[in-house]
């Protein structure tokens, strides 16, 4: 994935010829598909559905005669036959019998296929094992649109999450809950709870939401992997709610490591760092679910697609578990979700903005401003310096530092190359905690009124009308 800016979706009517880096839509729920013709991105925003042209075929059985057809097949059987024998006699094939391996002499050499009648009933033992532990989640969103005509309406969408604790908690994307206003899960056995939201993380699209009045005894916490021993190749499982088709599970292997991109809303940015790229199916309503290894343990959650359409091409992503369970932790514990923190303001470097400030390179992140005190400021960076590596690993944009420190806990050192006019220097940076920063927005946010999902409607009605310039009435 390259790291420009990629689009979240809002349409499928798009004539660029490149795929399009997207959070994995939600599907609306299927009783409000008649009502409307778009498809909520991820339980939030809408992506507009394609066209579809029934197209009937018309499939014509014709008669055999049986009797000829019967006459071909036994002479073939009798073909075959004779050469196995013949092969078998000449030691050309050598049929052993130690439990199905079978070895045939080549030019190249001897080359032995183990058969393991196991492998046959892999994905069954871990469909087995881990789908208790994945469930479908159906949120109901508010519509204020409408409020300025003095009505509301409410539109739903699917989503998928993963059992962590007898406690109820569920880890699940924040795309798939943002704004929501009631919650439903359905768990495997088809029982379902109403549920709460414990807390989030924008930033990362993580969030953890809790089953009211569950029954410990109902749940299967899942158990964790480590998605650190994840290599290309590996064998992984997908389990969600694709199109709302509950407890759906689809194979594939890990097509690569440390994929990495941002996303940028409304609301803020949301970082994909170090994403496990597979080619099993993720389609709109996997958001939020389990992507688990050959031993059934959790090593990722679903979250985002590269697709032409809309749906599966088969390169789909999913979070690192490493990472989504430390921030679920935090959440869980009470604790606004941290990441590492630089303390600068950014822009990219590009060959245009290079050539009109006379930069000595035309690529990397250009710092802007230096936060005082901030590990930038302490680790001797200064404004208009251009950092072009991070421990060694080239940096060609802003987005592309920000991902890069994303991937580094809070305390870790890490070596920034950077240039400071022509002259290259190499400064070892202390990461910090942007715990203080997010305070401070969030306090921004609640001073302007927005963000509080303690609001109601007649308060928001009022809002909406101030701005306007009504005064409230």
């Amino acid at each position: 994935m390259s790291e420009n800016t990629p689009q979240r979706p809002d349409g499928l009517n798009e004539s660029t010829g490149a795929p399009r880096v997207q959070v994995e839509p939600t599907p609306v729920k299927p009783d409000e598909v008649s009502q409307t013709t778009a498809m909520p991105n991820a339980g939030a925003h809408a992506a507009q559905e394609p066209s579809t042209e029934k197209i009937s075929r018309t499939v014509v059985k014709t008669r055999t005669k049986r009797l000829p057809v019967f006459l071909s097949a036994l002479g073939g059987l009798a073909v075959g036959a004779v050469l196995v024998i013949a092969l078998v006699m000449t030691g050309a094939l050598d049929i052993n019998r130690d439990g199905g391996s079978v070895s045939a002499n080549t030019p190249a050499g001897t080359q032995t296929i183990q058969i393991d009648a196991e492998d046959t009933t892999l994905a069954e033992a871990v469909s087995a094992k881990a789908l208790p532990s994945v469930v479908s989640i159906e949120t109901e969103v508010q519509d204020t649109s409408s409020m300025m005509s003095g009505g509301s309406s409410s539109s739903g969408s699917i989503g998928s999450g993963v059992i962590l604790d007898s406690d109820g908690n569920i880890l699940t994307n924040y795309h798939v809950v943002q704004n929501a206003t009631s919650i439903v899960v359905t768990l495997n056995d088809g029982s379902s709870y109403e549920a709460e939201i414990v807390g989030s993380d924008e930033s990362s699209d993580l969030a953890v939401i809790r089953l009211v009045n569950a029954d410990p005894n109902a749940l299967t916490p899942i158990e964790i992997g480590d998605s650190d021993e994840l290599t290309v190749g590996s064998w992984v499982m997908a389990i969600g709610s694709p199109f709302g088709n509950e407890q759906s599970v689809s194979t594939g292997i890990v097509s690569a490591l440390y994929r990495s991109t941002a996303m940028q809303s409304t609301t803020g940015t949301t970082i994909y760092a170090n994403m496990i790229q597979t080619d099993a199916a993720i389609n709109p309503g996997n958001s939020g679910g389990a992507l688990v290894n050959d031993n059934g343990e959790l090593v990722g959650i679903n979250s985002i697609i590269e697709s032409y359409s809309g749906s599966s091409s088969g390169v789909g992503f999913a979070i690192p578990v490493n990472y989504a369970k430390n921030i679920a932790d935090q959440i869980i514990a009470g604790q606004t979700p941290v990441h590492s923190y630089l303390g600068v303001s950014l822009t990219t470097v590009n060959a245009l903005n290079a050539r009109q400030n006379n930069l000595s390179v035309d690529y990397g992140a250009y710092i802007n401003e230096v936060t005082e005190g901030g590990p930038a400021a302490e680790a001797g960076m200064q404004a208009g310096d251009i950092v072009i590596a991070a421990n060694g690993d080239e940096i060609t944009s802003a987005d592309g530092l920000i991902i890069a420190l994303r991937g580094y806990d809070v305390g870790e050192k890490v070596t920034l190359t950077v240039m400071r006019g022509s002259e290259q220097m190499d400064l070892e940076v202390t990461l910090g905690s942007d715990e203080a920063l997010q305070e401070q927005q969030d306090s921004s946010t609640d001073q302007n009124g927005q963000g509080s999902n303690s609001m109601s409607e007649e308060q928001l009605r009022e809002l909406l009308n101030e701005l306007l310039g009504q005064g409230g009435r």
